[in-house]
C-alpha cells in the first residue's frame, strides 16, 4: 500500500482536481444510497402502505443517476491522467534512458491513480455519510421525518466507494497508456507531448466507428420500438421496453462519440475560432486550439458530456410534457395528474445529472490548467517575440472560451438528440401519442451560454495568472 501513496505524494499538485472528482463521484453515489434507503424506510412506514416494490425501483434510478456519474468521472480522470503523462514526457524518457522500462513506469502512473481513488472516495463517501446523517436527524428534530428508524449508516455505502476507487484506478490505467509511446531520445528534447501524427488512428476510428454503428442501431430499434412499430406490424414486442434498448444504445453511441472527437472537434473548433476575429492573439488562439487535436478534444469533451447529459434531460422532460399534454386532450380521463408528477420528477432527475455537469466542469477547468502549464515555454517565446501580458492573457481566454463554445454546441446539438429518442421510446406509444418532434426549452438554452460564458473566464484566470507571472528568459528554460 506505500508504494502508490509514494508515487502519489511525489506528484500530488497534479492529481487535486482528479482527488475532487473521485471525492464528488463516491460522495454523490453515498448520499443517493442513503437518501434511497431513507426514503423506501418513510414510505413504508406511511400510511399509504406502498409495496417493497417501490423500494426497488428507487434503487434503480439511484443506480442509473451514480452509473452516469462514475461514467462522468471515469472519461474525466482519463483525459487529466492523458494530459499529465503529456506533461511529463521528457522525465519519463530520462527514466526510459537511465534503464527503467516503459510499463514499469505506466505502473508507477497507474498507482496513482490507485492513491487518488482512495483518497478521494475516502474523503467523499465519509463527507457524504456524515452530512446525510445529520440531515436526518435535523428533519427528524423539525418534523419534518417521522421518528422511525431510518438506515442510513450501513454496510452498503461501502458499495459505491468501492466502485469508484476501482473506476478510478482503471481510468488512470486507460491515461496512462500513452507512456508506452514514449522513447529514450525524447530526454534530448523539450518535454513535449506527441503529435497527432503518433495518435494510433486506425484502430481508434475502427473502435469508435464500431460503438458508433452498434449504438445507433440500438437507438433506431428502441425509438421503432418505443413507437409501436412492431405491434403494428403484428410482431409480438412490447413496445414498453423501448427505453430499455435505447439507454445501452446511447451509452455506446455516445462513447464512439467520445472516442472520435479528436477527428470532428477540429472542424468545430475551427468553425468557432472565426468568431474571434483577426488579431494576434484570436488568430493564435485559433491555431492553438487546433493544433493538436488530441490535446483539444481531452479538454472539451468532458464539457460536451455535462452539457449533453442535462439538455437530453431537459429536452426529455418538455417533450414528455408536450406529450403528455396532447395524449390528455384525446384521453383526459388517463393522464389526469399525470402531468404534475411528470414534472416533479423531471426536476428531480434534473437536479441529480447536474451533479455529474459539476463533475465535468472540473475536468475542463483542470485540463485547460494543466495544458497551459505545459506550454510555458511556447508562452516565453511568445512573450520573448514582443507579446505582452495582457496579449497573453487574451490568447488563453480566446482559447477557452473558443473550446468551451464548441463543446456546448456539440452537447446541445447531441443532448437535443438523445433526450427526444428517450422521450419518444417510453411514451410514443401511449394511447394519443406518437411521434412529436424534439421540445427545445430556449431558455434553458440562455443559460447554458451564461454558464458556459462564466465557465470560460474562471477556466482562463488561473493558468493565466501562472502564466505570465514568470518572466520569458526563466519560461524558456523551463524543461
Amino acid at each position: 500500500m506505500s508504494r502508490p501513496f509514494s508515487a502519489f505524494r511525489a506528484n500530488a499538485r497534479d492529481h487535486r482536481a482528479s482527488i475532487l472528482v473521485a471525492a464528488l463521484s463516491a460522495a454523490f453515489g453515498v448520499a443517493l444510497l442513503s437518501t434511497t434507503g431513507v426514503l423506501s424506510a418513510y414510505i413504508s412506514a406511511s400510511e399509504v402502505g406502498v409495496h417493497s416494490s417501490v423500494g426497488v425501483a428507487l434503487g434503480i434510478v439511484a443506480g442509473v443517476f451514480f452509473v452516469i456519474a462514475v461514467y462522468v468521472g471515469a472519461i474525466v480522470t482519463t483525459n487529466t491522467f492523458a494530459t499529465v503523462i503529456a506533461g511529463r514526457t521528457r522525465t519519463i524518457a530520462l527514466l526510459r534512458l537511465i534503464g527503467s522500462s516503459a510499463r514499469t513506469q505506466r505502473r508507477s502512473v497507474a498507482s496513482e491513480g490507485l492513491a487518488v481513488g482512495l483518497i478521494g472516495a475516502a474523503i467523499g463517501g465519509v463527507t457524504a455519510a456524515v452530512l446525510s446523517l445529520a440531515a436526518v436527524r435535523l428533519f427528524v428534530a423539525v418534523g419534518v421525518l417521522p421518528d422511525v428508524l431510518y438506515p442510513v449508516i450501513t454496510p452498503a455505502l461501502l458499495a459505491p466507494v468501492a466502485v469508484v476507487v476501482v473506476t478510478t484506478w482503471l481510468a488512470s490505467w486507460v491515461g496512462s497508456r500513452r507512456v508506452l509511446t514514449v522513447t529514450p531520445v525524447q530526454a534530448l528534447g523539450a518535454a513535449e507531448e506527441r503529435p497527432p501524427a503518433a495518435v494510433r488512428q486506425r484502430a481508434r476510428i475502427v473502435v469508435a466507428a464500431a460503438l458508433l454503428v452498434v449504438g445507433l442501431g440500438l437507438l433506431v430499434f428502441g425509438l421503432l420500438l418505443g413507437l409501436g412499430v412492431f405491434a403494428r406490424s403484428g410482431i409480438p414486442i412490447a413496445s414498453g421496453y423501448g427505453v430499455l434498448i435505447a439507454m445501452p444504445g446511447g451509452v455506446l453511441s455516445f462513447t464512439g462519440i467520445v472516442l472520435a472527437a479528436p477527428f470532428f472537434m477540429p472542424a468545430v473548433l475551427r468553425g468557432v475560432g472565426m468568431l474571434f476575429g483577426r488579431g494576434a492573439a484570436g488568430r493564435l488562439a485559433a491555431a492553438n486550439a487546433v493544433r493538436n487535436p488530441e490535446r483539444s478534444s481531452r479538454t472539451t469533451i468532458g464539457l460536451v458530456i455535462g452539457v449533453t447529459l442535462i439538455t437530453m434531460f431537459v429536452v426529455a422532460a418538455q417533450s414528455y410534457l408536450q406529450m403528455i399534454r396532447e395524449a390528455s386532450q384525446n384521453e383526459p380521463e388517463l393522464y389526469a395528474g399525470a402531468e404534475s408528477v411528470l414534472t416533479v420528477t423531471m426536476l428531480v432527475f434534473s437536479v441529480l445529472v447536474g451533479f455529474s455537469a459539476i463533475i465535468a466542469a472540473v475536468g475542463v477547468i483542470n485540463s485547460l490548467s494543466l495544458s497551459v502549464l505545459q506550454r510555458r515555454r511556447e508562452l516565453g517565446l511568445l512573450r520573448a517575440l514582443g507579446f505582452s501580458a495582457s496579449q497573453v492573457r487574451r490568447m488563453i481566454l480566446a482559447e477557452s472560451a473558443q473550446l468551451t463554445i464548441a463543446a456546448v454546441i456539440t452537447g446541445l446539438v447531441l443532448g437535443t438528440a438523445y433526450g427526444w429518442v428517450g422521450a419518444q421510446s417510453l411514451l410514443g406509444s401511449i394511447p394519443g401519442g406518437g411521434l412529436h418532434a424534439p421540445v427545445v426549452p430556449w431558455s434553458f438554452i440562455a443559460i447554458i451560454v451564461a454558464a458556459a460564458a462564466i465557465l470560460a473566464l474562471l477556466a482562463s484566470l488561473a493558468p493565466t495568472r501562472r502564466a505570465t507571472a514568470v518572466a520569458p528568459v526563466a519560461a524558456l528554460a523551463v524543461d
